[in-house]
């Protein structure tokens, strides 16, 4: 097994990927997170690691946006749940055991509907969406045509 990628965390709190010699952002960590690359946060004058909480803050920005996963109890029920010492221990083992089992009960899925309809619904679905969103954007525009006689400008186009 291969040793974590380094991250240093520096007194002016940007974080720099010892790998790729470049400082990165939370949204680099968080694809980190989401391509099962191995990673370890230190602090760079006391060495310290602080992965767990550069992770809660890749978590808190993720909760600031327009979907929240966690609801608002069961962030204060996990507040709560510190300081109970074993119970504590065994919240966040409950807590690492039940999201674990949720993960392996939906690629077993994702493979059960691969095998029996030879595809994977996932792959399907990242490829027909692009698809629909242009036929929704071409239809759009041909309701704006007919409405007002001109098409909306989208973010980005010229003029």
């Amino acid at each position: 097994m291969s040793e974590p990628r380094v991250i240093k965390k520096y007194p002016n709190r940007r974080l720099y990927d010892t790998v790729e010699s470049r400082y990165i952002t939370l949204e680099d960590v968080r694809k980190l997170v989401v391509e099962y690359i191995d990673f370890v946060v230190l602090d760079k004058t006391s060495q310290k690691d602080i992965t767990n909480g550069i992770l809660l803050q890749v978590i808190a920005e993720l909760e600031h946006g327009s979907e929240p996963l966690m609801s608002r109890d069961f962030l204060a029920q996990l507040i709560r749940s510190y300081g109970g010492g074993a119970m504590q221990h065994l919240t966040g083992c409950y807590l690492e055991q039940s999201l674990k089992l949720f993960a392996n009960q939906q690629n077993e899925l994702r493979e059960r509907a691969k095998r029996v309809v030879g595809v994977d619904p996932h792959e399907v679905a990242a490829v027909i969406a692009p698809k629909n969103f242009q036929r929704w954007r071409a239809a759009q525009q041909e309701i704006f045509r007919a409405l007002i006689g001109s098409t909306p400008r989208g973010r980005g186009e010229s003029d």
